[in-house]
């Protein structure tokens, strides 16, 4: 009907109007409601999406949902449709309220073929989620998975692509697939510095699905976004990812995952503090069991050790992986071969790291042996970037 197609683009332009301005002027591909929702009318869509898929104050499944897109499923992915649960955590299938839309988890307790089930009843699916550019946060890994689906299914993937805050470096061993896991499933480095949209094109050039199939992709570009653009991200990623502060040091924290100390979970500074009762540093805080952190590691202990909220952003910026943090905390704390767990590996996704630690190198010394993965992968992903260097 005429005066439908006039409504609808009435509403889009108004949705465009009004959530135009984001952070820096960057333009996240979910803003770009014109150049999607066209082609997504008429579909059975499946939508990928949790907290962050955001066009200015309204969500995306809400917006789209009233534009009389079919949704058929809401898929969720580690934390959950709403970014409410602890890391870890594992998620039932269940019914948003709001629009009476089943959510299919993809991390945890869904049903085992529900996805199969999805896959078969849509002819498309839709990406839009927030990622903070690490081998191990897991939101890659599960568009990783949808692209295996789609690939095997014939189904069409749409990526909201969204800036990476931090794309601006590239960092870290490529990971050696011994070490493969649910916390890295990629030959890629730490720090990849690619948005979803520019690591899918990569994942299918590589020839990285299962079969060494392809899944057709349609990635709807962010406006106004280099890999040297600043980006502020407007809405918390995951719970104990608060801020800039913390998805800076991520990169350099994450390893204290694979040892007995705490970076904070289960305080009001996850990731932006670390300690232990065996520390020495002068700084001391408690962890105790809160909604975003289970059963947290030094759960009611006192720690020592320090506090780096503090430090200037535009600091944390400029640096790259600095393991300083975690060889000062194997040496205060004299736990010796106690202080790594096998989960260790899975993080910094290679043997040699922990080796060096124990024989006395320093920071400089261990980056030094990853500086080759990372010249070479900046070489390899070159014809996969969708925004300038």
């Amino acid at each position: 009907m005429p005066w439908a197609k006039t409504l609808l683009a009435i509403v889009m332009a108004l949705l465009a109007a009004t959530t135009r301005v984001t952070a820096g002027d960057v333009v996240p591909g979910a803003y770009r409601t014109a150049e999607y929702v066209p082609l997504l009318k008429g579909k059975r869509v499946a939508v990928l999406a949790n907290q962050t898929s955001m066009i200015g104050h309204t969500h995306l499944i809400d917006s789209l949902h009233s534009l009389g897109i079919n949704i058929t499923a809401i898929l969720a992915a580690e934390h959950g449709f709403r970014g409410d649960k602890s890391a870890g955590e594992k998620i039932s299938d269940s019914v948003d309220r709001r629009t009476g839309i089943r959510i299919i988890s993809l991390y945890g307790n869904g049903s085992k073929d529900a996805i199969d089930r999805t896959l078969k009843s849509c002819d498309m699916v839709v990406i839009d989620i927030q990622d903070v550019g690490t081998r191990f946060y897991t939101y890659y890994i599960t568009m990783l998975r949808l692209m295996n689906k789609c690939a095997a299914y014939g189904r069409m993937l749409m990526i909201l692509d969204r800036p990476n805050p931090t794309g601006h470096y590239v960092d870290g061993p490529i990971l050696d697939m011994k070490h493969k896991s649910g916390v890295g499933a990629l030959p890629i480095p730490v720090v990849h510095g690619m948005t979803l949209g520019e690591l899918a094109g990569m994942i299918n050039g590589e020839g990285w699905l299962d079969g060494g199939r392809r899944c057709k992709i349609n990635v709807i570009k962010c406006d106004g976004y280099t890999h040297g653009t600043p980006y502020t991200l407007p809405i918390p990623p995951s719970p104990n990812l608060k801020d800039m502060t913390a998805i800076y040091l991520y990169p350099s924290l994450c390893y204290f995952e694979g040892t007995p100390v705490s970076v904070g979970r289960g305080t009001d500074k996850p990731f932006k503090i670390f300690g232990h009762p065996q520390m020495k540093g002068d700084y001391t805080f408690t962890p105790h069991e809160t909604a975003a952190a289970h059963n947290p590691p030094c759960e009611g202990r006192l720690c020592h050790g320090y506090d780096l909220s503090g430090t200037p952003d535009r600091e944390l910026r400029a640096k790259k992986i600095d393991l300083t943090y975690i060889i000062t905390a194997y040496r205060e704390s004299g736990l010796g071969d106690k202080f790594f767990t096998p989960f260790f590996e899975k993080l910094i996704g290679v043997d040699y790291v922990r080796q060096m630690i124990k024989d006395g190198c320093d920071a400089a010394q261990i980056s030094q042996m990853w500086q080759d993965d990372v010249r070479r992968f900046k070489d390899a992903r070159r014809p996969y970037l969708l925004y300038a260097e």
